[in-house]
């Protein structure tokens, strides 16, 4: 019997139109374009102003224009996962949000939470409905309102969060396309250094919680650069290594954009070519879930059929992980 893979065969993505700079948050907080610059290699970063609107917007916006991209109905479409960490409410689901203001009612829809690593942990298991061979049409998207949770008195945080999302469509094939590896990790341990302290069952909202700020992001920024350096890299070298990839051989690396010199040190580690890294960091920020589908929307027209393509990620919980997808279409006949 044929093995059937979920291959991707579209992209979307949606970004607030408001840009905020460097130079306008060194007015809000202690800090400098060069500071930020120079630690994280952001310049500026998209957020949602607007009053009432929230992740499943945003998210909306990109399946609108996904369905759009690649004349999907919105009836064909048999699951909807949405990856974020900042849904409109504790329930219902962003994910059944975002089918209501798309029209989409014949599938059944749900969140996963896995930090920065949601994306990929969504795709991996939207991947394996298709797999079964129950679903012919899978969406999953990456929604955030990450300044929903940035702290903007806190220097260390506020300069690295945006707001954005992007999503992708997962359809079967028999063909040797899609995605074809993947490793997720896990360790709770790591929620000591990057978390919200309020808000949870744990310890709900009150005003003491409020007045403490604790509805906001706590990361120890070491502790967590530390902890995704060596895991990001490690766990896409164990990918390229078991599918016998090496630099001249994959195309693209697409790493979650949570700060550059994480970046750099998986790409080196994988002994890439810089011009193989897609990057946009310093236009976005770390919009969490969305990264690696914004990436994959804005790099959309340069990717070719056949390519050889590296997913990876880090984020809180801890949770981490890589995948190797080989692209099934040409982008550019989707060219913006």
């Amino acid at each position: 019997m044929t093995k059937i893979k979920a291959a991707i065969t579209g992209v979307g993505g949606a970004l607030p139109e408001y840009i905020l700079t460097n130079e306008e948050l060194s007015k809000m907080v202690d800090t400098t374009d060069e500071w930020i610059m120079t630690r994280i290699g952001i310049r500026e970063r998209r957020i949602i102003r607007e009053e009432g609107k929230g992740s499943s917007d945003v998210g909306a916006a990109a399946v609108n224009e996904l369905l759009l991209k690649t004349k999907t109905k919105p009836e064909e479409i048999d699951l909807l996962i949405c990856a974020t960490v900042t849904p409109d409410h504790q329930f219902p689901a962003t994910a059944n949000i975002i089918s209501d203001k798309t029209g989409i009612k014949n599938a059944f829809s749900f969140d996963i939470n896995a930090g920065c690593s949601g994306f990929l942990f969504a795709l991996i298991t939207g991947s394996k409905y298709v797999e079964s061979g129950a679903y012919k049409k899978v969406i999953i998207v990456g929604a955030e309102k990450m300044s929903s949770i940035v702290d903007y008195t806190d220097r260390q945080t506020c300069c690295i969060f945006g707001d954005g999302a992007g999503a992708v469509l997962l359809e079967p094939t028999t063909e040797d396309f899609g995605i074809l590896d993947s490793k997720l990790q896990s360790d709770g341990y790591g929620r000591i250094h990057l978390h919200q302290k309020a808000g949870g069952s744990v310890k709900p909202s009150s005003h003491e919680s409020i007045d403490a700020r604790e509805h906001f992001i706590y990361q120890e920024g070491q502790a967590v650069f530390k902890a995704a350096v060596s895991n990001m890299a490690d766990v896409s070298v164990e990918i390229m290594e078991r599918n016998n990839l090496n630099s001249d051989t994959i195309t693209w690396l697409v790493p979650h954009q949570a700060n550059m010199r994480i970046i750099e040190a998986t790409a080196r580690r994988m002994n890439l070519n810089p011009e193989k890294v897609m990057i946009n960091i310093q236009k976005f920020g770390n919009t969490t879930a969305a990264t690696l589908p914004l990436c994959l929307w804005e790099w959309e027209s340069k990717l070719k059929k056949g390519d050889n393509i590296i997913l990876t990620t880090f984020g809180a919980g801890f949770t981490w992980g890589a995948a190797y997808v080989k692209w099934a279409y040409d982008g550019d006949k989707f060219a913006k």
